[in-house]
């Protein structure tokens, strides 16, 4: 779904918006609160306002005293205080703080992104968007006694500014929150203060609201002279630390240990760190040998993919290593290697297009799975920022290589299908998840590996009886567009602020995401797309120009600094201009999601045929279905004329009839509430997208999408199509009528949101199988990448029992069990899901698996394992794992199970049904019950086994009655069934 992410929100300020210098009202944040012993009535607020970076003539505070009114625009006159500051003292009465917005007098305002400033009592600073509390005048540090020059670092904990709070030994302490420090360099603030007699002071820091540096509970004893701070040590007698360096002139030592190793036409080369007196920068490659010559290649890491090389030619690698300052090591060691033959590519896959009901699905983040191939690790801009780099654990991490080595792990769980994220090329600061595509006709190299393409990953899955289905996205591309189709050019200015976000021009590059910038030693991200030179034909206004605001970093910001909907670079006919404001209303499927998610204009016929024409190209590899993300946000008449038959026609004409009967869509409708219909409205329901339209609309796909949303929404939730195709008829299977099907299953979100409880989950779910076209292919799951029950941010932490009870519940239930990565061990319970690059991925729910994986494995068959070593014999063994291997195996062997229609008539029991299945000499006809004890009436005579303890009973009078089995078991009692199926577990018992 959106990547609700992930990222800071870097979306240019907003316009003023009204004339009288008022904003919308704005809710009183932190600052707006009294400061420890300072009183709500203390009748007056000292404002100081920075003025260097607007540079005005005059500046104004307009104000309101909070519950009073606001002073006639523009306010009344600062006067100046200091050096770059200005300031105005008012009488609050008895209000506790005040609103207020700035102005130079003559129509330009600080719009503090479209809100007011709220801002308390006491003394106040306003300095390029940041409140604090501190007098910047103060105590300038001119006296004649002693002094102490004070420098402290804010590079670790990101505070935008910083006072010392601070008492001369023997002397009294500054008001809280002490005297303003002023910016030295990038990550210093300075201060100079007087000492009078004293030669030592007592200090402590603070964010000027409320956050301290707490020293670990203790006071910082500084001495006069000069002194810096950085990370909790104190330095005396350092001298400045913004001051001009000495030039590096010492080369790093030469890289060691340098292997080259290839397979066919390619070579994987690798060598140990090399160290410097300050940083290894980059690594300087060189291949020799071969018809191309001498080639250097800038490298970031210690791993270099070589790839497309000569047959049978031997090529030698050599490697320097390069500091910040370009002082170069000698070269290492030469490394020889003669590479094969030049591999085949794979031969194109065909879908095994059996009822995809047969087939459990375990869901995997590709880039977060088992790491097969380190050479195609990256970290992207966000790797330092997020914590990533210090875990050595880079954003993009497992790939193909990696999944087909553990194709028996997930075999040996008993699954049969695995959901795997978008494969197609990304494009952000932050991308590994796959959501934000930028060619969507290229599969994305930091997931492939010699050997292992995507496929090889088919291919190899196909051998073992495994379906693939990959996640698609046709809502929206990632922000730098959709190659191929269109790429808007933006902005850039690569200066010492913006250098993290911005790579260096490179007019001739081709973005890949796998290329590094040899100055960042990151992976290239849009150095190839930004330009100081305006495009002709721009309609972004003010192009290039300071916004007048700042990032949250502090950082300048700039007009068209990068796309939005409302910048002005996109092209309506591609993409959508506005941003969502209503989740359930119509804007949600015509507007923008989230800043990295730009909306296609899927009524377009161009974008149409580019989506198409892209996912054609994966049909034709032989995948086995399509997960469709964010499939709400585009509308049903779309899918099922443009779409939906697209899929089926091409999957017909490549693979035949059958395949294509059998080609498993799958869409997520986000409907995240807990009532059958998503909040009174049909087309934001789930259940709705599984049945065609039910009348002619304009043939203009976008008339279209507006006549069928305003029909179905006056007909409302009363008048929607019902199907009896997931119920039984008394005991009796009938053949279900699938002439209204759209082509679309759903996941079933209503359960979803309800798995918090077993038998919440069952109760909400049945509630709304007769509105969908078909439950019985329904995909169920507790939690995945995005959300937990009920909306939940974290990964689900009911307990083992109650997570066994689940699993019992999904296994025999209607539907198509589907477990998301490591909750076979309850990995990650109770973390956040996902918080983007503000926390390290080790610690979320998006976690790297392949440390539980690492060993070997091969599995016998579904659900069974015929040998395994190292950690992943460990996870195997864990009893949750077992649980889950015998309730793959139960279900596989019982028909009922997987493609059975089902009914609650004549059943006295809590969470218990029947199910049965008939087709040709198949005729399987169960009773189950999880948790709870049950009793069957009105069932056929005959004798019944239990597939978990093998129990027998004869039924000769119509009735069956089972003792509650207990949380986390079940019985599974079948009609001449297979008896018993599996060893007893910790559970199933």
């Amino acid at each position: 779904m959106r990547r609700r992410h992930r990222h800071r929100l870097l979306r240019p300020l907003v316009a003023f918006a009204a004339v009288t210098g008022i904003f919308a009202t704005a809710t009183p944040d932190a600052d707006s609160t009294p400061l420890e012993g300072t009183s709500a009535a203390s009748a007056t607020t000292t404002v100081f306002y920075y003025t260097k970076t607007k540079n005005w003539p005059a500046t104004y505070l307009h104000y309101a005293p909070d519950g009073g009114s606001w002073t006639t625009a523009p306010g009344v006159r600062m006067e100046t205080a200091c050096t770059d500051w200005v300031k105005e003292t008012v009488d609050l009465g008895s209000a506790a703080g005040l609103q207020a917005t700035f102005s130079n007098g003559s129509g330009t305002w600080d719009n503090n992104g479209g809100t007011n400033y709220a801002l308390g009592t006491g003394t106040v600073t306003v300095k390029d968007g940041v409140v604090a509390h501190s007098d910047p005048c103060a105590d300038t540090g001119t006296g004649t006694g002693n002094q102490a020059t004070v420098y402290y670092s804010t590079a670790t904990s990101g505070w935008s500014t910083a006072n010392l709070h601070y008492a001369p030994t023997g002397g009294s302490w500054t008001t809280v929150p002490g005297v303003g420090m002023e910016s030295a360099c990038t990550g210093w603030w300075k201060r100079t203060v007087d000492l009078g007699t004293a030669t030592t002071l007592q200090a402590a820091f603070n964010n000027g609201n409320g956050v301290w540096d707490n020293n670990n509970g203790g006071d910082y004893a500084l001495g006069s002279g000069t002194t810096t701070v950085k990370d909790r040590t104190v330095t005396a007698g350092v001298g400045d630390p913004c001051a001009a360096q000495a030039p590096d002139t010492q080369a790093p030592t030469t890289p060691t240990g340098v292997t080259a190793s290839a397979t066919g036409t390619s070579v994987v080369v690798s060598w140990k760190p090399a160290t410097d007196d300050t940083a290894v920068t980059k690594y300087q490659l060189t291949r020799t040998g071969g018809t191309e010559g001498t080639v250097v290649t800038d490298v970031g890491s210690t791993v270099w993919s070589d790839t497309g090389l000569a047959e049978k030619t031997t090529y030698t690698y050599t490697v320097k290593a390069v500091d910040a300052a370009g002082n170069t090591s000698p070269a290492s060691s030469a490394a020889p290697v003669t590479t094969g033959e030049k591999a085949p590519a794979p031969a194109a896959g065909t879908p095994l297009g059996t009822d995809p009901r047969k087939d459990p699905i375990y869901f995997v983040l590709t880039a977060r799975f088992y790491d097969g191939d380190t050479s195609n690790d990256r970290g992207g801009s966000q790797d330092v920022t997020s914590g990533n780099a210090a875990n050595n654990d880079p954003m993009f991490r497992g790939d193909f290589k990696g999944l087909v080595d553990k194709l028996d792990y997930i075999k040996a769980l008993g699954f049969s299908a695995v959901w795997i994220t978008p494969v197609v090329l990304n494009r952000s600061d932050y991308d590994y998840h796959g959501y934000h595509g930028y060619d969507f006709y290229k599969v994305d190299p930091r997931l492939e590996s010699a050997g292992a393409s995507y496929q090889d990953l088919i291919n190899a899955a196909h051998a073992k009886d495994m379906k693939i289905y990959q996640d698609v996205v046709y809502n929206h591309s990632s922000r730098w567009g959709a190659k191929g189709l269109f790429t808007p050019t933006v902005y850039g200015v690569r200066d010492t602020q913006w250098s993290w976000y911005y790579d260096e021009k490179n007019a001739g590059f081709d973005y890949d995401g796998l290329t590094v910038e040899p100055k960042s030693g990151k992976s290239y991200y849009n150095g190839d797309l930004w330009s100081t030179a305006e495009p002709s034909g721009n309609t972004c206004l003010n192009w290039g120009k300071p916004t007048g605001g700042k990032s949250p970093e502090g950082y300048t910001l700039y007009n068209c600094q990068w796309p939005s909907p409302t910048s002005g670079m996109f092209p309506k006919a591609y993409y959508h201009q506005c941003w969502i404001g209503n989740w359930e209303g119509e804007d949600s499927r015509s507007c923008w999601l989230h800043e990295d998610l730009a909306d296609f204009n899927t009524e377009n016929a161009t974008v149409q045929n580019y989506l198409i024409g892209a996912y054609d190209k994966y049909i034709d590899m032989g995948v086995d279905g399509f997960r469709v993300d964010t499939a709400v946000h585009i509308p049903r008449v779309t899918w099922n004329r443009r779409f939906l038959p697209a899929i089926h026609d091409r999957v017909t004409q490549r693979f035949g009839a059958d395949a294509a009967k059998n080609f498993f869509v799958f869409g997520e409708v986000g409907a995240f509430v807990n009532d059958k219909w998503n909040r009174g409205s049909v087309n934001h329901s789930a259940q709705f997208f599984t049945w065609k339209e039910r009348k002619e609309y304009s043939a203009d796909d976008e008339k279209a999408a507006i006549e069928q949303y305003d029909y179905e929404e006056q007909l409302g939730t009363g008048n929607q199509p019902t199907s009896a195709n997931a119920f039984l008829n008394g005991n009796s299977y009938h053949t279900p009528d699938r002439s209204q099907f759209s082509g679309m299953n759903i996941i079933d979100m209503r359960m979803h949101m309800n798995f918090g409880d077993a038998q919440n989950a069952y109760n909400n779910g049945k509630d709304s199988d007769d509105s969908v076209n078909d439950a019985t292919y329904n995909v169920v799951y507790v939690d995945s990448h995005d959300y937990g029950p009920n909306k939940s941010s974290t990964r689900y932490s009911g307990g083992t029992d109650a997570w066994a009870e689940n699993m019992a519940l999904m296994w025999t239930f209607r539907g198509i069990p589907t477990l998301y990565y490591g909750s076979e061990i309850e990995f990650q319970k109770g973390k956040q899901i996902d918080c983007g690059p503000t926390c390290p991925l080790a610690g979320t729910g998006r976690a790297y698996y392949g440390d539980h994986l690492a060993g070997g494995v091969t599995a016998s068959d579904f659900g069974t394992v015929a040998s395994a070593s190292g950690e992943v014999a460990t996870t195997l063994a864990q009893p949750p794992v077992k649980h889950l291997q015998r309730l793959n195996r139960i279900r596989r062997a019982i028909p009922a199970l997987q493609s059975g229609q089902y009914s609650t008539d004549g059943i006295t029991g809590s969470m218990a049904f029947k199910r049965r299945y008939t087709s040709g000499s198949t005729d399987s006809f169960a009773l189950v019950t999880v948790t709870g004890g049950a009793t069957y009436t009105g069932i056929p005579n005959g004798t019944y086994t239990d597939a978990v303890t093998g129990d027998v009973k004869t039924v000769s009078g119509g009735t069956l009655s089972v003792a509650a089995p207990g949380k986390g078991n079940l019985r599974v009692y079948v009609l001449n069934g297979p008896g018993k199926i599996g060893a007893d577990g910790p559970y199933l018992k």
